[in-house]
């Protein structure tokens, strides 16, 4: 699908994006690109941040990272929850340096949020958390559910609400004590400024059927691999398992098992499940139909592809 919004604002500096469902094979085709074009890599996924969350996060291997610098992968302990507003910063610190260097950024992952909030130029607020209000929070949901506070969040803030699943109770407290701590709607926090970059942004996907099979294959490799022994090895590292970190699919369902509440077969099943869910919630962030993505079906050209529509449109 060809975009018909083109970048045109030569004065500002080049990025391009590779986004798409996890599973989808961004992070092969990024690389490849990279060597390619001389670029680096900037992530966009919220879970590769922290140390020590390798398995379960599918996280580039030492030899992948070897290829091509990547930038915001293994940044922080488990225990440093970045915000949105720091990811921004470090990210659009990290294309200035690429920048400076001559070199072209590539914007990867699945993060929506996290994608809209650099290539948009999010005006983010640095709100402080609150561990008090955070924890009056948590209490409350503990009496009226998840669904209660999300109903709650429902009344207070119609399209904050709207984005946010309401199993996602952190998220949820997140944007409750944003709005408790400012006066103001979550959802108006994000305000659009000027947007900083000549955008190219390139979504990759697969067949549904084909994506959830290759998600369940990479469940079944991340558990052979060792991904019971990560988590274990986390938390005798003496990481709280209530972290919002490890509440990522894939590690909360191993805590799970951890502390016998479900089977080795179970935990999976609902890695799987899950990831099926998590595939459905990213098509909302990138949607088919998005005229100012362009979209290409994975396949043995992909590369090649889309490497000539990057020449095409910053003329390199």
């Amino acid at each position: 699908m060809r975009s018909t919004s083109q970048p045109t604002d030569n004065n500002r500096p080049p990025l391009v994006a590779i986004v798409g469902p996890t599973a989808a094979g961004k992070t092969e085709v990024a690389i490849q690109l990279a060597e390619r074009l001389d670029g680096e890599i900037v992530s966009a996924d919220s879970r590769l941040f922290y140390r020590g969350m390798d398995i379960g996060t599918a996280k580039p291997t030492p030899a992948e990272r070897g290829r091509v610098p990547h930038h915001l992968v293994d940044v922080a302990d488990p225990d440093e929850i970045w915000s949105l507003a720091t990811f921004q910063e470090r990210a659009c610190q990290a294309i200035a340096g690429i920048h400076a260097r001559r070199r072209l950024p590539f914007l990867v992952g699945g993060t929506g949020q996290y994608f809209r909030a650099v290539t948009q130029g999010w005006a983010v607020p640095p709100v402080s958390p609150n561990p008090r209000l955070r924890a009056a929070l948590e209490a409350w949901a503990e009496q009226v559910g998840k669904d209660g506070l999300h109903a709650r969040l429902a009344v207070l803030d119609p399209p904050a609400a709207a984005s946010i699943d309401p199993r996602n109770l952190r998220r949820t407290v997140r944007a409750l004590e944003v709005i408790l701590s400012t006066g103001g709607r979550f959802s108006q926090q994000r305000q659009r400024r000027t947007a900083p970059y000549r955008l190219l942004a390139l979504g990759l996907t697969r067949p549904r059927p084909e994506l959830y099979a290759r998600i369940d294959a990479r469940v079944d490799a991340m558990l052979q691999a060792g991904l019971v022994d990560e988590v274990r090895r986390l938390l005798d590292m003496g990481y709280s398992p209530d972290l919002p970190t490890l509440s990522a699919i894939g590690y909360r369902e191993v805590i799970a098992y951890l502390r016998g509440e479900i089977s080795l077969d179970e935990v999976g099943a609902q890695i799987k499940r899950h990831t099926h869910l998590l595939v459905r919630r990213q098509a909302n962030w990138f949607k088919p139909d998005d005229p100012d993505i362009h979209w290409f079906v994975a396949n043995e050209q992909t590369a090649g592809q889309m490497q000539t529509e990057i020449e095409k449109i910053f003329d390199i």
